[in-house]
């Protein structure tokens, strides 16, 4: 990273670490005079330990999303502490939760600081939420006491995401939090951990503090109900990159591929307004689009010259193979059927995969990835051609647009390669002919051998290394 780009990071850090302290500060000055403080303090107390406790163990269970059952403790103190005393209550637990156990290890002050502010306004606006619905209903009444906590416990996750998006694009310049995707499964728990926060606050409203041994034991089960669902996406996760490290293992000219083939698959999908879900199955399907070359002979696949048609006809089976080798991994299905079509052209000619027949037009999101695979293709050295450059490719891209390719889609990938300013392949323009030459003889080969190939940013006149 150059020392301009690490200054304006340090400075928009530093601004943050003030603001959001400042504000938190603020608040609580505020809700210091508008309401008491719980009572009992030592109620207060556990509580706050349960939250501090639960926020030190939040698991991720999305792309920055990280989650825990601290949601349902605050939900639950809120409605034991009442109306008069809910707010300032929780806001102080939250204030506790500024710390994590790497900003101790890592000695990191910038994560601390806007922990604070965040928390306290998050927590501000959702107990006040709970507060205004019970407030104008009925605080006694088990059903509205229920919902007011499951509207506060959507509006304390959505508050805390959109603060935290908020941060990090004012100081990384670029957003830097992918959409979530399969939002049911995340909304569906926060929703329940309100609910049932609600419905525990209730319980120790009736139960008093008999109740606190019911309740630790719930708090416990939600904690291990995003653990294990925290476990399934990362083991997912784990076996895509497998997939990519055999690949690559097998073939060093395509190191770091199917990373950028993912990257202008995502870029295309956001610029035709994709949700997160969509967006997650474009992107991992392109990172199992050249799986099936793992059955592909590796002389076959480093081969310099032009493939005869034979050959041809063999290394197009790839996409074949990955239904073979992929098809019985249960949640990979929807990914496999893209990834078998990304050859399959766009008029219904080429090579199709599943549930695509001869003559018919694949999933657009297949022919997203057609796009996307193609550009890098193009844009990076093989074995058999050094890279050519990006206005090639567009030309390229466009010429068969109609044909091979969704013209939509090509120019969707234009606007937004040209909108973000990243520059990619070869600044030298050669013929294609003269590329496969130079691979030929040798030439380029240092850059074959390197996994990275340049990304430049117009606005900045730099270049940087993506994979």
């Amino acid at each position: 990273m150059f020392p301009n780009e690490l200054a304006r990071q340090h400075r928009a850090k530093v601004r943050m670490a003030i603001a959001f302290p400042i504000v938190g500060f603020a608040v609580v000055g505020v809700l210091a005079f508008a309401q008491d403080f719980p009572r009992p303090v030592w109620l207060w107390a556990l509580f706050a330990a349960a939250f501090v406790f639960f926020e030190w163990k939040s698991v991720e269970v999305n792309d920055k999303l990280f989650a825990s059952p601290s949601v349902m403790v605050i939900m639950t103190a809120a409605v034991i502490f009442g109306p008069e005393s809910a707010v300032l209550g929780c806001v102080a637990m939250a204030a506790l939760g500024l710390l994590q156990p790497e900003d101790i290890h890592d000695r990191r002050w910038f994560q601390p600081a806007v922990n604070f502010g965040q928390l306290i306004i998050t927590a501000t606006i959702s107990i006040g939420v709970v507060s205004i619905i019970l407030a104008a209903t009925d605080p006694t009444s088990i059903p509205w006491i229920a919902l007011a906590s499951a509207v506060g416990a959507v509006t304390y996750g959505i508050v805390n995401y959109r603060l935290v998006a908020f941060i990090v694009s004012r100081v990384y310049g670029h957003k830097d939090v992918a959409p979530w995707s399969h939002v049911a499964q995340i909304v569906v728990p926060f929703v329940g951990m309100g609910f049932l926060g609600g419905l525990l606050g209730a319980t120790y409203l009736l139960l008093g503090t008999a109740a606190i041994p019911l309740i630790g034991i719930v708090f416990f089960t939600g904690y291990m109900a995003f653990e294990s669902y925290s476990r399934l996406r990362q083991a997912q996760l784990s076996t895509l990159a497998g997939f990519i490290k055999a690949l690559e293992a097998k073939d060093l000219y395509t190191r770091g591929h199917t990373e950028r083939v993912a990257y202008f698959s995502n870029m295309i999908g956001e610029h035709m307004g994709f949700n997160g879900t969509r967006l997650e199955i474009v992107r991992w399907s392109a990172l199992i689009h050249d799986v099936g070359k793992l059955a592909v002979p590796r002389d076959l696949i480093r081969k310099k010259t032009r493939l005869t048609p034979e050959e041809y006809e063999e290394m197009q089976g790839h996409v074949h193979h990955v239904d073979g080798l992929l098809n019985e991994v249960e949640f990979l299905r929807p990914m496999v059927e893209i990834a078998s079509n990304h050859h399959a052209h766009f008029d219904g000619g080429g090579y199709h995969g599943s549930n695509v027949g001869e003559g018919d037009a694949p999933s657009l999101e297949a022919r997203i990835l057609a796009v996307a695979d193609s550009f890098d293709a193009m844009t990076s050295t093989r074995s058999y051609r050094v890279a050519l450059t990006q206005d090639f490719a567009f030309r390229e891209l466009r010429k068969h647009g109609g044909s091979q390719f969704d013209p939509e889609v090509v120019e969707a990938f234009i606007e937004a390669l040209t909108g973000a300013g990243e520059q990619y392949g070869s600044p030298i323009e050669i013929s294609e002919q003269e590329a496969r030459r130079r691979a030929e003889v040798g030439m380029g080969q240092e850059h074959a051998l390197d996994p990275m190939h340049a990304r430049r940013r117009a606005d900045e006149g730099r270049e940087t290394a993506h994979g």
